[in-house]
């Protein structure tokens, strides 16, 4: 870990970009937009670095026994997930976050780094679940700032949560502006038809 923090340390004294960001529970699900680039990724790497804290994210299981990357992306955080397991990625997580004391997942909710008319759900599905807050984390290039703002818990009513999580996103802009998606579950647009 003393190897991470100082590399994320070293990158933050020279870069011309800044971290920001606010106290996060011991249990926590971190979601990142506007997803754009593939620096969006070391962007938060460099944050939990930074502060010496582990963090988790997902990729699938057959990813972790690759030789040279398995052990590779396991060491900096890889959740291995099993996709045909009975009770699925929400259940994986939502079981993980339970046995641990301290737990921090993250998330990009778009689920790619190209436009998509919807978020994928699992974020709030997991959060629900695992009762976790929902820390706001982001990549800014207008102002080059990235890291996350508020934690929110969520309600369990989408449109009124997606409302708060919009609101946060709106003035954000992605490394590649053109790519950036406005956040929006499914769910919302089937809700407001029945």
């Amino acid at each position: 870990m003393r190897i991470r923090r100082f590399v994320a340390k070293t990158y933050m004294l020279f870069s011309r970009w800044t971290f920001i960001h606010e106290p996060l529970e011991d249990k926590t699900l971190v979601i990142g937009a506007p997803h754009t680039s593939n620096w969006d990724g070391v962007f938060m790497a460099l944050c939990f670095w930074s502060l010496g804290r582990p963090f988790n994210f997902l990729v699938k299981e057959s990813v972790t026994r690759v030789p040279l990357l398995g052990p590779f992306v396991r060491a900096i955080g890889a959740m291995p997930i099993d996709r045909s397991a009975a009770h699925g990625v929400v259940g994986q997580v939502v079981a993980r976050a339970a046995e641990a004391d301290e737990f921090t997942v993250v998330l990009t909710p778009k689920g790619t780094r190209s436009p998509r008319q919807y978020w994928k759900s699992g974020f709030y599905r997991m959060a629900l679940g695992a009762d976790l807050p929902v820390a706001l984390g982001y990549v800014d290039a207008k102002t080059r700032t990235f890291g996350w703002g508020p934690s929110i818990r969520l309600s369990g009513d989408p449109k009124a949560d997606m409302d708060v999580i919009r609101a946060f996103y709106a003035d954000k802009t992605g490394v590649n502006p053109e790519l950036v998606s406005v956040p929006r579950l499914r769910i919302e647009d089937e809700g407001s038809e029945s």
